[in-house]
């Protein structure tokens, strides 16, 4: 085999893996929370949900994403951030929403439902 196709055979494996790890290394993404919160806080209906208590939830959000980004799927990671930031204010509370939600969809798998087997629910306990 010619030695310059496995050289750039291995050049471009190098390549492929190195922009994954680049991608997995993307810090948390930078929102103004002060800017969704004075929103908020303007639309707010109950006395208690006031700008002050929205910058303490954005910033106990942040702080969770912090810990947990470096865990999250890249794929998980680029598609909630996009859905968080169409429109409106992005907000890291909806950030770590749906994360958390991507990673529960990931743990449920569908075989089950797509077998035709029965499938076990939850019920409330009384």
């Amino acid at each position: 085999m010619n030695p310059t196709l496995i050289r750039v055979s291995e050049l471009l494996a190098v390549f492929l893996l190195s922009s994954q790890l680049v991608l997995a290394a993307d810090p948390v993404p930078k929102f103004d929370a002060g800017r969704s919160c004075r929103s908020a806080g303007a639309a707010a209906v109950m006395g208690t949900r006031d700008t002050a208590a929205c910058e303490r939830d954005e910033n106990n959000a942040r702080a969770a994403l912090e810990k947990e980004w470096s865990q999250v799927a890249p794929s998980d990671q680029a598609h909630c951030v996009r859905l968080v930031t169409l429109g409106g204010s992005p907000s890291y509370v909806e950030l770590l929403t749906c994360l958390e939600m991507a990673k529960s969809a990931n743990e449920h798998p569908t075989d089950q439902m797509e077998s035709g087997k029965p499938v076990e629910k939850s019920r409330p306990t009384k």
